[in-house]
Parts: C-alpha cells; sequence; structure tokens
C-alpha cells in the first residue's frame, strides 16, 4: 500500500487534526513513515496562516518534496490552502514548473480538512485498479463529498501517536474581529461541540488510559452550547468524569471571570494557563481590537494565582504592530516584568491581507521589531528561571513523554526519561531501570535541581528541571 507522511504547521488544532488523519490512514492499512526520512508516496502538510513567515515555511516544505520526491504527491490543507488556495495551487519549483508536476498538489482548502478522514478508505479501495497515487488523487478531488464542507468536529483521535497526552477539540472558529488577526477569515465564526459529545470523547480517553486531556480550539473561551459556556462545560466534564486531568489551551484575558475562575480552581484542572495578550499598551490594544486592558488582566491573573498558588503564566506578545511607538513598547516591557510571567511568546507583527491592520500607516521597521522580540524573550527566560527555582524541592503530577538517552556530559548514553509537569515543566531523570512507563502515564514526582547545562534531546527543544522520583 502507499506510504503516508504528514506535516503540521501552527496550532494544537492543526495537531489535533493531523492525528485524525494520521489515524484515519492507519486503520486503512497504510504505512506512516517519519516525515524527515522522506520516500513516502504521497505528503500530507496541514498548513498554518497566523504569520507570513508561517505561510513561507509551507510553501518552503511544498517547493522541497515536489522538487526532491519526483514521484511523490503533495496534498495541501490547513488554513493558509484556505485562503490561499490559488495561490497554494500556482506553486511550483521555482523554475516555471510544467503540467505534470502541477498534476502532483492537489490543494484542500480548511473548511474540507475533514472529507481527509475518509480518503484513506477511497485510496484502499483504489489501489489495486488504479497504482498511480496522482490518479487516483485526481479522481477523488473530483468526487462531489470531498469538495463540500465537512463536519469540523469529525476531527475525534483515538490514538496520539505523536502526543503523550490527548487532545480533544470542543471549539472551532472566532466571533472576534481583532484587526491583525487572519484565523477568522479561514475558520470563520465560533462553533461549539455539544456538551454531551465532549463529555462522550472525554469518557472514551479516559477509558484509554490517558491521564490527562488538553482541551483545545480557536477560541475555546467562546465555547457555548446553549446557555452553557466554558465554566460550566468544565463543572460538567469534571463532575460527569472520574480521575482524568484537563488543560485548557489558551485563555482570552476578557473572558477571565469570578465564574470561569472558581471552575479553573478544580484540583483537576492543571495549573498551567496561556493567555492570548499581544500587548501591555492600552493604545495598541485599542488599535488592535482587543476588548480589555492592562488592568483587566492584571485582575484576572490577580484571580486565578489565588485559586492555583503559583500557576505556570504563559503569553503572547506581538511586538512592532503599526504605530507602536518606543513608548508603548515600553508600556508592553514593564506590564510582562511587574505580571512575572513564566514564558513569553513574542512575535513581530505580520502584515496579513484581509485584515483591518494591513492597511494600519505607521509601519514599524523589521529590524527594530526584532529587536523588541529578543528582549522580551530575555525577559521570558529570566522568568522561566525565576519560576522553576521557586518549585525546586516541590512535588507535581508529570505526564510521561518517554525514554531517551541523554547525551551529555557524565550523563551521555545514559537513559533517560522526559516528562510534562502539571505546571507544564519539561522534566528529566533516571529512567530507573527496567520500570513500564508507557507515554501517557501520569506519575508522581519532585522536581529537583535547574537543568541548564545538557543540550537539547532529539525533537525537544529545552530542559527545564531535573525530576526526582517518586513512584
Amino acid at each position: 500500500m502507499f506510504s503516508i507522511a504528514l506535516q503540521t504547521l501552527g496550532c494544537k488544532l492543526n495537531q489535533l487534526e493531523s492525528e485524525s488523519i494520521a489515524g484515519a490512514f492507519m486503520r486503512e492499512g497504510f504505512t506512516l513513515v517519519p516525515w524527515e526520512r522522506g520516500g513516502a508516496d504521497i505528503f500530507l502538510v496541514n498548513t498554518c496562516t497566523v504569520t507570513s513567515k508561517a505561510e513561507q515555511k509551507a510553501r518552503r516544505i511544498i517547493r522541497k518534496i515536489l522538487k526532491e520526491s519526483p514521484e511523490a504527491c503533495v496534498i495541501v490543507t490547513g488554513c493558509y490552502a484556505q485562503v490561499e488556495a490559488d495561490a497554494v495551487a500556482a506553486l511550483t519549483d521555482g523554475k516555471g514548473g510544467t503540467p505534470l508536476y502541477r498534476k502532483r498538489l492537489f490543494v484542500i482548502s480548511g473548511d474540507r480538512k475533514s472529507s481527509l478522514l475518509d480518503l484513506p478508505k477511497f485510496l484502499a479501495d483504489s489501489e489495486k485498479t488504479a497504482g498511480n497515487p496522482a490518479l487516483i488523487l485526481e479522481k477523488w478531488t473530483q468526487n462531489p463529498d470531498s469538495s463540500s464542507p465537512q463536519d469540523r468536529f469529525c476531527f475525534n483521535p483515538q490514538d496520539f501517536s505523536n502526543h503523550s497526552r490527548a487532545f480533544l477539540k470542543i471549539q472551532d472558529g472566532c466571533d472576534s474581529r481583532c484587526s491583525y488577526c487572519r484565523v477568522t477569515l479561514a475558520r470563520g465564526p465560533s462553533v461549539s461541540l455539544g456538551a454531551d459529545r465532549v463529555l462522550s470523547r472525554l469518557r472514551a480517553l479516559e477509558a484509554a488510559g490517558f491521564g490527562e486531556a488538553v482541551l483545545t480550539g480557536v477560541n475555546i473561551c467562546q465555547y457555548r452550547d446553549g446557555s452553557l459556556g466554558l465554566s460550566g462545560l468544565l463543572e460538567y466534564l469534571l463532575g460527569e468524569t472520574g480521575y482524568i486531568a484537563l488543560r485548557v489551551s489558551s485563555v482570552e484575558p476578557e473572558y477571565i471571570s469570578r465564574d470561569l475562575v472558581k471552575a479553573l480552581g478544580n484540583p483537576r484542572i492543571r495549573p498551567h494557563f496561556h493567555l492570548a495578550i499581544q500587548s501591555g499598551s492600552p493604545g495598541v490594544l485599542k488599535k488592535m481590537g482587543r476588548a480589555y486592558s492592562p488592568e483587566s488582566i492584571e485582575a484576572g491573573v490577580s484571580l486565578l494565582r489565588s485559586v492555583k498558588g503559583d500557576p505556570f503564566f504563559a503569553c503572547d506578545m506581538i511586538t512592532g504592530f503599526p504605530g507602536e511607538t518606543g513608548g508603548e513598547f515600553e508600556e508592553t516591557y514593564e506590564f510582562c516584568r511587574r505580571m512575572d510571567f513564566s514564558w513569553i511568546h513574542a512575535f513581530p507583527y505580520s502584515p496579513r491581507p484581509g485584515t483591518a491592520a494591513y492597511h494600519f500607516k505607521g509601519r514599524v521597521c523589521e529590524r527594530e521589531s526584532v529587536s523588541r522580540v529578543k528582549a522580551l524573550l530575555d525577559l521570558a527566560q529570566q522568568g522561566r528561571r525565576n519560576y522553576i527555582r521557586r518549585w525546586i524541592g516541590k512535588k507535581v503530577d508529570a505526564v510521561i513523554e518517554g525514554k531517551t538517552p541523554y547525551g551529555g556530559g557524565d550523563k551521555k548514553n545514559v537513559p533517560y526519561v522526559t516528562a510534562l509537569s502539571d505546571n507544564y515543566l519539561r522534566l528529566l531523570f533516571p529512567a530507573g531501570g527496567t520500570d513500564p512507563l508507557p507515554p501517557g502515564r501520569v506519575v508522581p514526582c519532585r522536581i529537583r535541581a535547574l537543568d541548564e547545562s545538557g543540550p537539547a534531546l532529539p525533537g525537544i527543544s529545552r530542559f527545564d528541571a531535573l525530576g526526582e522520583r517518586l513512584w
């Protein structure tokens, strides 16, 4: 049978959807090969459109496959394929391309992504009569079922081959109209999965042995099932399941209410919050179309800290937004310093066609935007180290990711276990002989020391701390 390779760019929602597509291929008996190994018959790229760099990366990946794998086909889907389908379909290797070359590139827009769940069966049924994947894919794309919008909640992976934690999609789209954001153009208005269906899927994950599930969506704070919002959903899920812990993928500051904080205070909600803030300057926030102030963010964070002690707080920040002055950036920097975030995801502003900010005047030069990013990332590194030091000697629960040789210094070739703590620290500790440590298992451990000495493990960008086994 054909071999398949998948590459996912962007958010956790894209990752969940790719996991579901991968599962559909495996159930039909197809071989999934690691992307970096190459040699697949079909390459599937799940794209992102949040920044121009994400789109550039997608184009680079697509051209590379088509150039280096002349017999392979490439399927492109996701948000970039949704908003720029014609541009993606016209991609070549930079030398003009040929009709045959273009016949190996198939674009499935984001609103038709779920039709890819039906593709594996179509391929399996057609492979015996038409051994050329390009001919099969061309026939499939002409099928009405593959060219009409589908149920966005069809994605419900049962296995997570690339993740030790389970992801559960509860919401899609967004009703906000932030002046810089293109995702709403790609994903459409907010829609939610019914609470009973969410519960059914969560129970299935719990029964399968997962100790933690990440609730994800484009803007899960806009979750709505009748009169039930996110806070009500969390209370419902926790009341109707036994032990599985929940992690919320992202929190929009304007939705931090006392009801939501009360729900998030439950011990089975992980003490880790990612806040989509974008700026700490009142003037910039207003131009971005964000519905909150720095003062309201501080109040919300204070409420969350009051019920969670010392949770891990990460945030998103955009630098160089049109018209952002040096003084306004200093407001953002000072805000982040005062808030003592555990991590800051900082990005230079990227003009996105179709958004209001695309036409704003006062563009900040790229060099200045990047310099401001660096300042925030330096602050982020300091905040992360301070956070880890506060947790040294404390007990945490952690999800096992897997075993790997550390490969650094006196630890060379010593088998270690990597795990993700409930407060979102990546831990490293000795494997302990033949202990059964399947990925996804939740274990108790203690944070022993800050680890800044070793090189990154394969596939892991950083370590945070050395852990001590308590099981």
